[in-house]
């Protein structure tokens, strides 16, 4: 059984079908990509997984139990974690603070709070330099840290990651997608949605391409970085060597 598994899912804004049926799943442990142009369907795609759309039709599943309409703070406390696209950070708040708001559903128990901070801290050194900043004085890079970070706080046994590299210089990119190796390595899922279609696919396990709402392509990583349909489309038509 996998970890995640979306069946035949349809989600609309008003009478816009932005998903068109999309099935697909993500296992244990394991890095999915979904590429795709904007508007595409990604982020919605995301965002329904993670309650914050309602489908019209279609199932979710996250390790064997329906959640296609459970509410978005219990899908986190099942163990899933949503990185939204632009960070979405407190940005008049420090950096100790927008940690504690990740933490939100054990305020019950503050101890445990400071406990997975220390943990995000030790992982995420950076932010323990920054931790009385204010996230809004963050470089793009610290920021996406910050955001990475926040969403570890509840030690999600999937992570969803929407444009993590967004506006970030290459050699800040870089640090962002070795952070979500090592975030694999502890033995989180990642669902990645990501602009670096590159980047991704060397990192990811395996991938889907959605087009209009509708997933056209899926296949291992190393497959679709050959697939001449998607050097065509998303890799600037270069073949993608491997090494």
């Amino acid at each position: 059984m996998a970890l995640l598994e979306v069946e035949d899912l349809h989600t609309y804004y008003g009478s816009i079908e932005a998903l068109r049926g999309i099935s697909f799943t993500v296992d244990e442990g394991e890095i999915v990509a979904l590429l795709g142009s904007n508007g595409a369907g990604k982020t919605t795609t995301l965002r329904s997984i993670s309650g914050l759309e309602r489908p019209r039709t279609g199932h979710i599943r996250f390790h064997g139990q329906e959640v296609t309409r459970t509410p978005a703070h219990r899908i986190v406390e099942m163990g899933l974690g949503h990185v939204p696209e632009g960070r979405r950070i407190f940005v008049n708040l420090t950096v100790e603070e927008n940690l504690g708001l990740g933490g939100y559903l054990l305020r019950r128990t503050p101890h445990e709070v400071a406990r997975r901070r220390d943990e995000v801290f030790a992982r995420l050194p950076r932010l323990l330099e920054r931790r009385h900043q204010l996230a809004g004085t963050l470089s793009g890079g610290e920021q996406q840290m910050l955001a990475i970070g926040r969403a570890l706080i509840t030690r999600p046994r999937l992570l969803a990651l929407d444009e993590p590299s967004m506006g970030l210089a290459p050699i800040l990119v870089q640090g962002i997608f070795q952070i979500i190796a090592e975030i694999r390595k502890g033995g989180t899922a990642i669902l990645l949605v990501e602009q670096n279609a590159r980047q991704a696919l060397r990192l990811a396990d395996r991938g889907y391409v959605l087009e209009t709402g509708s997933i056209v392509l899926e296949d291992d990583a190393k497959s679709l970085a050959a697939n001449r349909r998607v050097q065509a489309a998303y890799l600037g038509g270069e073949p993608e060597v491997a090494g």
